[in-house]
């Protein structure tokens, strides 16, 4: 007797179809599985044997195959239990071949036949409805997940016996809606606001204009001058995510397992901020089996480095390629994934060792080799891709004291946007979606400018012992600021304020 039941997986961030393929005969009893299977895929024999038996069904002594197709991919994870199970019973004679053809069953069973969650479900659903199935079951902890995916029914079950009890039409279960509109609404709250940041109008400055342009930042000031409650409420000012952004960063983190319980969508920008000692895998992705890292994780978000210097260079050089194009691909022998990596890099340092180089109230203990040797570590190509550094002195008392708050995030939001509306609008025939990504022959195009702002960036470049590299970045940042104020025309203070966020191509740093 053999059965077919439809099922899932996922490679890279995208679900795929399973044909999971049972044949229940004759001979010897055995239950086999193939088709590629991984430990907690050959698991699931006992899990599924278990989940019949208690559920009250005598468990057949035959010759059990279990195919899971396409053969020549790898299968992993426990997402194949329900339909391995559902199709032994269908083999039994409990369940009718013909109601499994357009319904799509995923879930990890327990020993005594209910339901758990698998990670993954978002992008099956997704596969699921572009081969125009009719419906998907699954567990109940994963059905709100699979409810923001229009265009097909989401069944919640329990158990076994619930599921097997649906299919034959005994009972009755309703399709989960979801309100997208109110998720998102609810999703799309930040529990942290700009008001709160005490002073540092500069930083908050420097941070406005990273943010409307899409351009990454690196923050230099001594410990506990706020470089990273500044980093942490960056997300609050960018642009909100539409739909389509929210549904790609909801894949990935479902994918990795990290979807927050009862949290159906990620409408906020994400923040990601590994430790210094993470390695180069874990940051780009990778493992056995892959899984995207925290790049990937941060896509359409901030990625926050603290202490930059302190990363092994290694795994810093691995950043080049992803903040280039946007993408991670993981290559390995028998599989190449490519990984979505779309962020916002925010770094912070230290001026020095001790962290008070350039402090005007507390003593120096570094030597200049000591400095030197310290601000080496980061790399000039991965200085290349940070338009803007900015000094973030320690925050004086009077300003700690003040009673009085600074703008709040969305004041400070909806210039980003109007910023953001103008490039998108001047970019709209070109394959970029922000100034940060510009090009040599975008520089030349969009960033013209007069006699007055040329003088002041060739002084600029020759007085303050600025570094060649700094032309562009200074370049792409006054069209930022250009945007904010929605002039169309670069001007020289547009020049003058881009020039002061480029604090480590100056002489202070590189002697």
């Amino acid at each position: 007797m053999l059965s077919k039941v439809l099922s899932s997986a996922v490679m890279g961030i995208d679900g795929y179809l399973v044909e999971v393929e049972v044949d229940l005969s004759l001979g010897l009893a055995s239950f086999t599985i193939v088709g590629l299977p991984d430990g907690a895929v050959r698991e699931s024999r006992e899990r599924v044997k278990a989940a019949i038996t208690n559920c009250g069904f005598a468990f057949p002594v035959n010759r059990i195959i279990v195919n899971l197709a396409p053969a020549d991919i790898r299968k992993e994870g426990s997402a194949f239990d329900l339909p391995i199970a559902i199709g032994l019973l269908s083999c039994m004679g409990f369940v009718n071949p013909n109601k499994l053809k357009d319904l799509l069953l995923v879930g990890e069973l327990s020993l005594d036949g209910s339901l758990r969650p698998v990670p993954g479900i978002l992008p099956m659903t997704l596969a699921a409805r572009d081969k125009r199935l009719s419906g998907i079951l699954l567990s109940e902890a994963n059905a709100s997940e699979a409810a923001v995916v229009e265009g097909i029914q989401v069944y919640p079950v329990k158990t076994l016996a619930q599921t097997l009890q649906f299919i034959n039409g005994q009972l009755p279960i309703e399709p989960l809606k979801v309100d997208l509109d109110k998720v998102f609404q609810e999703s799309s709250r930040y529990e942290l606001d700009f008001s709160e940041v005490k002073g540092q109008e500069h930083a908050k400055r420097a941070l406005e204009v990273a943010a409307a342009g899409g351009h990454n930042i690196l923050m230099i000031g001594p410990p506990g001058s706020g470089k990273t409650m500044l980093a942490k409420r960056i997300p609050t000012i960018l642009p909100p995510l539409n739909f389509e952004e929210a549904l790609e960063t909801t894949k990935i983190h479902s994918v990795a397992g990290l979807l927050p319980d009862k949290k159906a969508l990620i409408a906020t920008r994400p923040f990601r901020s590994p430790h210094h000692s993470i390695s180069d895998v874990a940051l780009v992705g990778g493992s056995v089996p892959p899984r995207p890292g925290e790049i990937s994780l941060a896509h359409n978000g901030v990625l926050f480095l603290d202490e930059l210097p302190e990363f092994k260079r290694n795994v810093l050089e691995v950043l080049r390629q992803p903040l280039e194009d946007g993408l991670v691909t993981i290559s390995r022998a028998a599989i190449s994934i490519t990984y979505p990596s779309r962020f916002m890099l925010a770094a912070s340092m230290n001026p020095c060792p001790c962290g008070f180089y350039t402090d005007p109230t507390r003593e120096c203990s570094c030597t200049p080799t000591l400095i030197q040797r310290y601000m080496s570590k980061i790399s000039g190509p991965l200085l290349d891709r940070i338009d803007i550094h900015i000094e973030v002195p320690a925050v004086k008392y009077k300003e700690l004291a003040s009673q009085s708050s600074g703008e709040t995030s969305e004041v400070i939001k909806e210039r980003v946007k109007r910023a953001r509306q103008i490039q998108q609008a001047r970019y709209k025939k070109d394959k970029i979606y922000c100034n940060a990504y510009m090009t040599t022959q975008h520089l030349k195009k969009y960033c013209q400018i007069g006699d007055a702002p040329n003088r002041l960036l060739e002084s600029a470049i020759t007085k303050l012992g600025l570094s060649a590299r700094a032309y562009s970045r200074i370049l792409k940042v006054s069209r930022t600021i250009a945007d904010l104020e929605g002039c169309e025309e670069i001007r020289a203070e547009h020049i003058s304020e881009a020039i002061q966020y480029r604090s480590l191509d100056r002489e202070l740093w590189v002697t």
